[in-house]
């Protein structure tokens, strides 16, 4: 009895992931709150206030702003939310050093627009180092915690195919591991104790049940290709009453890769997640191309001031011509035209043959390699979002001679169309540069993957994320 109560007591404590990014968020926005705590007590010490009044006077004179620093933070850290990332030490540094970067350029702003002895300026500084400190502390304390044995969540593998594989290989790859694997069944009696991707398979199907019993299982991936046998459809009801998560193998590779697996979905996924799961709400379509007027005018307007200075750079380095014209598909296969900033040399493609651009490309000039760093070299697209041909947020457009081949090699390409292409998108700010069949998949994940969940928040997530790529210089 006693171990049947500690039992859900310790799965408790194995958090899903959707589950430790709210934890994350909610530390984050504490240890925030602290810090604007503390600023307001540091600069309050600096006067003497004679009595309630005068404190209450110089309270309201604090800017309605400052109060909302904590939820600004919080939107600087959007990178960090990953929760693998966010188990890496390196990788979290790496996220609060950029958070912080922007964060100095916002204080600069106000120092420069605010009186010397007035709160933004010194309560700014305040708050923007104590909320550093703290958060790292805090995270710190995060990955110790959700790297112990105790807070992994442990896994049964239910199929040891090539889905199944494929599965093992994206969970072993990632550090620290998402899940300790328990074990791996399979009802192919072939495949009993051979070794698939670090993994013995013990059995069939009539082990699931034993092995849950004697072990705190919290997930079952399920990655059966083909027919499930009945004994085996029945032990994972069973699990289910137990309260033991149940993941098909398409949704386990989304939650971890935030992509979907184009080279293991059934035949039908595509109907079942564009046309059942992801259609899109007319109220939001309306909105993101209201947005997309908006951001367009903005655009257009920063171009007017940045082109000259871009033009002349382009001109003094490698003459003419300053910009270049491409035709591109746009949604369902439509040609546009896009006009951007020249960052290669003339000959770039010599024959006239399509060449998919590389990291660090031998072909791009000096100044096309910061432009494309900076994506400054993108800013003239912000013409055809407000034509409507382009939006702010979708799949990268690609030339229809690609689009072509490659919908002869890698399944589902054709999917990537359903959606406008956008100057900036999930795949651009997750992946960098796509110069393979295979990264052109990788590529095609992360767009399936924004079109079936698109909505308001991945939009501004994937707007928030391009601002720090921008600043990071770490555009293609």
């Amino acid at each position: 009895m006693a171990d049947a109560k500690r039992a859900p007591a310790a799965k408790a404590l194995r958090l899903g992931i959707g589950e430790r990014r709210i934890v994350l968020i909610l530390g984050d926005l504490l240890m925030a709150v602290a810090a604007l705590a503390v600023s307001l007590y540091l600069w309050s010490i600096g006067f003497d206030f004679d009595n309630l009044e005068e404190g209450i006077e110089l309270t309201i004179r604090i800017p309605w702003w400052f109060f909302l620093l904590p939820v600004v933070w919080v939107l600087l850290l959007v990178e960090t939310y990953n929760p693998h990332r966010a188990l890496n030490w390196r990788q979290t540094l790496m996220g609060l050093l950029a958070a912080a970067l922007i964060g100095m350029g916002i204080y600069v702003l106000v120092y420069f627009t605010s009186e010397p002895r007035a709160l933004p300026r010194s309560g700014v500084a305040s708050f923007a180092l104590i909320a550093w400190v703290l958060t790292a502390l805090w995270r710190l304390a995060y990955i110790n915690i959700f790297t112990s044995p105790g807070f992994t969540r442990q896994a049964v593998l239910v199929g040891a195919g090539t889905s199944g594989q494929a599965l093992l290989k994206v969970i072993h790859g990632i550090r620290p591991a998402p899940y300790q694997i328990l074990a791996v069944l399979d009802d192919d009696p072939r495949k009993k104790g051979k070794k698939v991707s670090q993994e013995r398979v013990r059995g069939g199907g009539e082990l699931l049940l034993p092995i849950i019993q004697k072990n705190e299982v919290t997930d079952i991936l399920v990655a059966i290709n083909g027919r499930m046998q009945e004994h085996t459809f029945r032990a994972l009801l069973e699990a289910q009453e137990q309260g033991i998560e149940i993941k098909r193998m398409p949704v386990a590779y989304e939650e971890l890769l935030d992509r979907v697996p184009v080279n293991y979905l059934e035949a039908d996924w595509l109907v079942r997640s564009f046309v059942d799961e992801a259609r899109a709400n007319r109220f939001y379509l309306m909105g993101k191309r209201l947005f997309d007027i908006i951001g367009g005018l903005v655009g257009i307007a920063i171009l007017l001031v940045i082109g000259p200075l871009v033009a002349l750079a382009i001109l003094l380095d490698s003459g003419r011509p300053i910009t270049f014209s491409q035709t591109r598909a746009g949604k369902g296969g439509r040609p546009y035209r896009i006009i951007k900033f020249r960052t290669m040399r003339v000959d770039a493609e010599k024959g006239g043959r399509p060449q998919l651009a590389k990291e660090d490309d031998e072909r791009s000039t000096r100044t096309g390699r910061f432009l494309r760093k900076t994506r400054l070299d993108e800013w003239p697209q912000f013409y055809n979002v407000l034509r409507g041909d382009m939006s702010l947020v979708g799949p990268r457009p690609e030339r229809p001679e690609l689009v072509e081949h490659f919908e002869k090699h890698i399944p589902f390409y054709r999917a990537r169309l359903l959606e406008k292409p956008g100057i900036t998108g999930w795949a651009q700010v997750n992946h960098g540069y796509y110069a393979t069949l295979e990264e052109m998949g990788i590529k095609l994940e992360y767009d399936l993957y924004y079109i079936k969940h698109r909505g308001p928040i991945l939009d501004f997530i994937i707007l928030l994320r391009t601002i720090g790529t921008i600043l990071g210089f770490r555009g293609r």
